[in-house]
């Protein structure tokens, strides 16, 4: 084998172990979460720490996005004549795909990089290793906590971003496109339906539960020191953001081919 087949053989490999491991720590994630004690304490501390750091960029960025969905979609429905509809396009948008994708790359961003910065940092002090030379474990003390917090944040910043997002969209539909308010809320209300919102909240749930294991994964695995934690902070986002965008598009396809729409 030449040596860019031998390079390519060993980065496909390296990446097939790497989801393996990835996925066996998942199920011992899992797992744990049914072992007692639970860690009320890490995890509420966990909690406040993600929420107090996400909840404002999470807030601002729904904003924007909110008003260029609608925006969008306000252009398109008036080419075609379908105003009345824009509501509707414009808000089951934000509320199925927009949010939740924007609330966990904020959660993952602020809270996941503190999360892998302080296990890596943990890890490398050999804090870790002590600890299982004690008979405690690390995923039950201290990751079992960050994934749950993490999860909760989402799931209730989840909320937040979508609320924002259509307020944001609406004002300016209304203001700035010259739409009718009574139309936007109308054809939202009659083609919205309820899974539209649960879709949203388990999609964040999801997202959740992966941004916090990815960075505990990656922060219990550092290479090179205090540099190696650097590499894999940067690597934890980047494989979250990877992942989100895959899960999003499964999701999105089994919920749109099982869950008919409003009046089908």
């Amino acid at each position: 084998m030449t040596a860019p087949g031998r390079i390519i053989g060993g980065a496909v490999t390296g990446a097939f172990r790497e989801f393996g491991n990835l996925f066996a720590m998942a199920l011992d994630v899992v797992v744990a979460l049914f072992r007692r004690p639970f860690q009320l304490k890490e995890f509420v501390q966990q909690f406040w720490f993600i929420a107090s750091v996400s909840i404002l960029p999470a807030a601002l960025v729904s904003i924007p996005f909110g008003a260029v969905i609608t925006l969008q979609l306000g252009s398109l429905t008036a080419q075609i004549g379908a105003d009345s509809f824009n509501g509707a396009a414009s808000v089951l948008a934000v509320i199925q795909q927009a949010s939740p994708i924007v609330t966990t790359l904020v959660v993952a961003g602020a809270g996941g990089s503190a999360i892998c910065a302080d296990l890596g940092s943990r890890t490398i002090r050999e804090e870790i290793d002590a600890m299982q030379v004690l008979g405690v474990s690390p995923i039950h003390r201290l990751v079992v906590p960050r994934v749950l917090a993490a999860m909760a944040v989402a799931a209730l910043l989840n909320g937040m971003v979508s609320v924002v997002g259509v307020c944001g969209g609406y004002f300016f539909n209304v203001v700035v496109q010259d739409g009718t308010p009574g139309a936007f809320l109308a054809s939202f209300s009659a083609l919205a339906q309820l899974p539209d919102l649960w879709v949203g909240e388990i999609k964040a749930l999801i997202f959740g539960f992966l941004a916090g294991l990815v960075a505990a994964y990656r922060g219990l695995n550092p290479k090179g020191g205090p540099k190696g934690v650097g590499d894999v902070v940067n690597q934890s986002v980047v494989i979250t953001f990877l992942l989100l965008f895959f899960v999003n598009f499964v999701i999105s396809v089994v919920y749109l081919q099982l869950v008919p729409a409003k009046g089908a």
